[in-house]
């Protein structure tokens, strides 16, 4: 209608030539891959993994904690917490057990999924640095108020410095032949 030399002749149409189309907002997708590990596939029927474990909370409410037990990390954090729990709050067990690998899939975890620590309670589990937190709050002063501080942190940074220390703690700690707890 209008060359690029013409200009509109009429006020409606001057205005209409000062209206500028706006381009949509640009949207990006992001698409979360993996927020926790998926448990293997199979073509048996589904097992109800609470219902499944549930007789490790029948007669001993207390949390228990899963750790890696051939990590001399994880190994020297399950001391200082049973160190710390003179009220003996907590429960321990080795993600490598059958027990752990129960407990692992209650969580939503693979059974083989040996990344994190989980503190996992009847109605409720916790992974990565949330696990580590909760299990501040159970045991010893000044644990639980570090604990308080922390929780201040975003939770993307405590992963993010959680995730750099598991995947190197067999390189920096070492490991060993069999659990030591």
């Amino acid at each position: 209608m209008f060359g690029c030399s013409q200009k509109p002749t009429t006020p409606l149409l001057q205005m209409a030539a000062l209206i500028v189309p706006v381009a949509a907002p640009l949207r990006r997708h992001f698409h979360v891959s993996a927020a926790l590990s998926t448990p293997p596939r199979s073509n048996s029927p589904a097992v109800d993994w609470v219902k499944e474990t549930a007789s490790f909370f029948e007669q001993d409410s207390r949390p228990i904690m899963l750790f890696d037990g051939v990590c001399n990390l994880c190994n020297g954090g399950v001391k200082i917490v049973r160190d710390n729990d003179r009220r003996r709050n907590i429960r321990f067990e080795a993600l490598q057990s059958e027990s752990g690998k129960k407990l692992l899939q209650r969580s939503g975890r693979a059974p083989d999924d040996i990344s994190s620590v989980v503190l996992v309670e009847k109605d409720r589990s916790y992974i990565k640095s949330e696990a580590v937190l909760k299990i501040m709050e159970y045991i010893d002063l000044p644990f639980p108020q570090l604990a308080l501080f922390l929780q201040f942190v975003p939770l993307f940074v405590r992963d993010f410095v959680y995730d750099n220390i598991a995947d190197n703690r067999y390189n920096i700690f070492g490991r060993s032949e069999s659990c030591d707890i």
